[in-house]
């Protein structure tokens, strides 16, 4: 029988380009080829979207910095939910666990995929009939992969990184050759679009959301090489690489279609694209974010299976669900099930509205993983740290403080979704102990 100490354990046989690749994977999706619109919406000029784009850039790169710290502390499979646990005690670390890995995740993974589906189908010319069945079997395709181990899921993360690094690329060159002569534009105020100076800051809202996802590379840290080495530098050279894409992407939107024209379309990366090379131009857009998003789904899976396992490990979920593949030191029974439940949310439709309701949720554990860090700092003082976040505790306080005031304006602007969000962290506490009763019964 296998026991605690022999039992299979995660490999590290991740290094410096393929965690700063899950990095970028996991904030690029389909977010920088359509929010870009609706921040321009919110202001009125170009400079204004540009400023909102670098301050989002910047508030994200402290949590980076944090987070930083926390997976040098803390190098293991599990990123937040291990964090809470060893800072604040099980029942916290389980309601991150019920909110992000059970709902979250996988209502991700599904809302993506069918964003992907819905890219691929389009470019190939495919009728809408198959964009469910191809968002299954894309789902299908990454669990099948990740079965294998990482260094499989690696490698296809690697090349949907470079294919989705190529399309903005892209996009950069099409927006400058569009504004030859006269880029000065790109940052002058829209006098036809005039809006009111409170909406500025309402519009730093989707920008920061369009800058989530770095966290993920915590939750793979137990198969990173040298980890306490490598995580601070792979999340500051990753997330430094996704703030200067932002930077030239939103500017060649600006360039290429004006602040105005940004602002009112719907697809700006399709009409940037078809305004120097047609229809064309949009088809190979749309592979483009076909390939973008599913990078993002592939990390996802990977991710929040870690958290799974971890969770099953800990007797906080199904035991089956705890195990690695002895070979592939893969979390297969994890994987499949994260992957099945998702195929479900894709099939029902229902995961929109699960995303809103777990918006909130998200952004508290964001909140609560960064505020480990001054436990750490309080009652493990003394132990060694190979990383440290500068300007502690500013920044710290800083990316706190930041989170909180999304949580009330998203509150503010959707309180049945927020509320909806908080009965489901809720629902997670009898959920708990019930779990715990039956583990105590089946002992």
């Amino acid at each position: 029988m296998t026991t605690e100490s022999t039992a299979p354990a995660y490999v590290r046989r991740l290094g410096i380009w393929d965690a700063a690749s899950i990095v970028i994977g996991g904030v690029i999706g389909a977010g920088i080829f359509r929010t870009p619109a609706t921040v321009a919406e919110r202001t009125s000029g170009g400079w204004q979207v540009l400023l909102l784009w670098a301050i989002g850039g910047l508030l994200t790169l402290a949590g980076v910095l944090c987070y930083a710290e926390l997976g040098a502390r803390r190098p293991q499979a599990g990123g937040t939910y291990v964090y809470l646990r060893e800072a604040f005690g099980k029942l916290p670390a389980f309601l991150f666990g019920w909110t992000m890995a059970l709902i979250n995740y996988p209502g991700s993974v599904a809302a993506v995929a069918t964003t992907f589906a819905d890219y691929f189908c389009a470019a190939l010319g495919f009728p809408d009939g198959f964009v469910k069945p191809v968002a299954v079997g894309a789902i299908g395709f990454i669990v099948g992969i990740n079965l294998f181990g990482i260094r499989a899921g690696a490698l296809m993360q690697n090349l949907f990184t470079v294919l989705k690094l190529a399309a903005i690329m892209l996009l950069v060159v099409v927006g400058l050759v569009l504004a030859r002569g006269h880029l000065g534009t790109a940052l002058a105020i829209d006098q036809v679009h005039p809006v009111a100076p409170g909406a500025f800051l309402g519009a730093l809202l989707p920008v920061l959301f369009s800058y989530g996802g770095f966290h993920y590379l915590n939750d793979l840290a137990g198969e990173v090489r040298d980890p306490q080495r490598t995580l601070p530098r792979a999340l500051g050279l990753g997330m430094a690489g996704v703030v200067g894409s932002y930077l030239l992407v939103n500017f060649a939107y600006l360039a290429g279609l004006g602040h105005a024209g940004l602002a009112a379309s719907q697809a700006p990366a399709a009409d940037l694209m078809r305004a120097l090379l047609g229809e064309r131009g949009a088809t190979l857009m749309a592979l483009g974010i076909a390939c973008s998003t599913f990078g993002y789904c592939a990390i996802a899976i990977a991710g929040g299976a870690r958290v799974l396992q971890t969770m099953g490990k800990d007797g906080m979920f199904f035991s089956a669900v705890g195990r690695l593949d002895p070979v592939s030191r893969a979390p297969q029974v994890a994987l499949a099930t994260l992957g099945a439940w998702a195929i479900v949310l894709t099939l029902s439709g229902s995961f929109g509205q699960l995303l809103d309701y777990t918006t909130v949720g998200e952004w508290l554990a964001h909140a609560f993983g960064i505020a480990t860090l001054f436990w750490y700092r309080r009652y493990l003082a003394e132990e060694p740290s190979p990383y440290r976040v500068p300007f502690y505790p500013w920044l710290p306080m800083l990316f706190v403080a930041t989170v909180l005031g999304v949580i009330i304006a998203t509150s503010i602007h959707a309180p049945r979704d927020a509320g909806m969000s908080l009965l489901i962290i809720a629902l997670g506490v009898p959920a708990f102990y019930g779990w715990r009763w039956l583990e105590r019964q089946s002992a």
